[in-house]
């Protein structure tokens, strides 16, 4: 399974359960959430369009960091 890397701007742990919520209801990932360097390294065959369109949701800058 595809591994990938995106930068979140993570300030707190409620930014971070914000991560997890939207990628578990998104499905078909497995995933780390590092806060104190505000990386989220996603498993998944969803398209990086996909993922980062599911952590726009939180509201946070995200970007594509790279394959991991």
């Amino acid at each position: 399974m595809p591994k990938h890397e995106f930068s979140v701007d993570m300030t707190c742990e409620g930014c971070a359960d914000a991560v997890s919520r939207v990628l578990n209801k998104l499905g078909g990932v497995q995933f780390s959430v590092d806060l104190p360097s505000k990386k989220v390294c996603i498993d998944s065959e969803h398209s990086v369009d996909t993922l980062l369109a599911t952590l726009n949701k939180t509201g946070k800058t995200v970007s594509y960091v790279g394959p991991k």
